[in-house]
């Protein structure tokens, strides 16, 4: 008989499923990402309206600093570039390379005639566009819902007003809130983890972003550990603010800037596996079979999402009582 355990079991089961085929871990992530520092917020406040306004004024802060990067770049690129590529050119030409470009003009000319030369050149950047906007719809919504469920996070909202207290629908909305609350605490320990990480992380890039004098190094560090609470993409974008601010130095620092954080990288990998697998009581091989896979499933949400599914299944799993097996 199908009980209403059951049938929460494979609501959550399908909703996983959905996320992975209509290509929606992101806002998921979102939704999981916020919840969560709404509820470390309020451990802080100890007031849910305090801990909504910090959070939202934190929000809106690395919103602000996305768009402040994003401008900052656009506007230092030329500049870092021309001072960039005689270095580049003198280093290519020391050991016989020959490069396409000779100054930052020949080098837009030349990306730009190599994107003409796709054959679906315009196509390829409306789609771009739309598949950006629509992320970012998507991540707001799940902001939005992290907040309505972090104010009140129950399902059934009147069932005082049922004909039957112990009603079917009001039974199953307890199992599915049951489900995704231990999904979500799964969740909360992997995140745990990543923050171990992140102050790994942080700790090696703050001595090698104050040892070649970057410019920006307090916001750059802060940027670091902020990025690096998200695995593996939040590396790979505090890498490209990193490089691309050491090419206003040289590019000679540029490309030691680029070895010390591919390094940096491939560690982070391992210590994913290692902590985050510590931490879920998995070993290694298996984490790193499962962020695999979630890559392969749904690209970067899959290898966040990978360790909680994998700490939820293992914590479901051994729920369940066998009759008759033996150790």
């Amino acid at each position: 008989m199908m009980t209403p355990a059951h049938i929460a079991y494979l609501l959550l089961a399908l909703t996983l499923v959905l996320v992975g085929v209509l290509h929606l871990g992101a806002p998921l992530l979102a939704l999981l990402f916020s919840f969560f520092a709404l509820n470390k917020l309020l451990l802080l406040t100890k007031r849910k309206w305090l801990a909504l306004a910090l959070f939202i004024l934190l929000v809106a802060g690395i919103a602000f600093c996305g768009v402040y990067f994003t401008r900052a770049a656009m506007k230092a690129l030329p500049e870092a570039a021309e001072q960039s590529i005689p270095s580049a050119s003198a280093w290519a030409e020391a050991r016989e390379i020959p490069l396409p470009f000779t100054d930052f003009e020949s080098l837009k000319t030349l990306v730009i005639d190599s994107l003409k030369e796709e054959a679906h050149y315009l196509s390829n950047v409306a789609r771009l566009a739309g598949n950006t906007s629509t992320a970012l719809l998507f991540t707001l919504v799940g902001i939005v819902a992290a907040i309505s469920l972090f104010v009140n996070s129950q399902i059934d909202l009147y069932r005082r007003s049922h004909p039957t207290r112990n009603n079917l629908y009001s039974v199953l909305s307890q199992q599915v809130a049951q489900r995704f609350r231990d999904f979500y605490r799964s969740f909360a320990t992997v995140m745990g983890a990543q923050i171990t990480i992140s102050l790994i992380n942080t700790s090696l890039t703050a001595l090698f972003v104050v040892i070649i004098r970057l410019p920006y190094a307090p916001l750059v560090i802060a940027v670091t550990f902020l990025c690096g609470l998200l695995p593996i993409v939040g590396n790979l974008i505090s890498n490209v603010i990193i490089v691309g601010l050491a090419f206003t130095i040289s590019f000679k620092v540029a490309v030691i800037a680029l070895g010390f954080l591919v390094a940096i990288h491939k560690l982070e990998y391992f210590l994913n596996s290692k902590i985050i697998g510590d931490r879920i009581r998995n070993p290694i091989w298996l984490t790193l079979l499962a962020l695999i896979i979630g890559e392969r499933l749904m690209g970067i949400p899959g290898m966040v999402l990978a360790p909680v599914v994998l700490n939820y299944l293992r914590l479901e799993l051994s729920k369940v009582e066998v009759p008759g097996a033996t150790d």
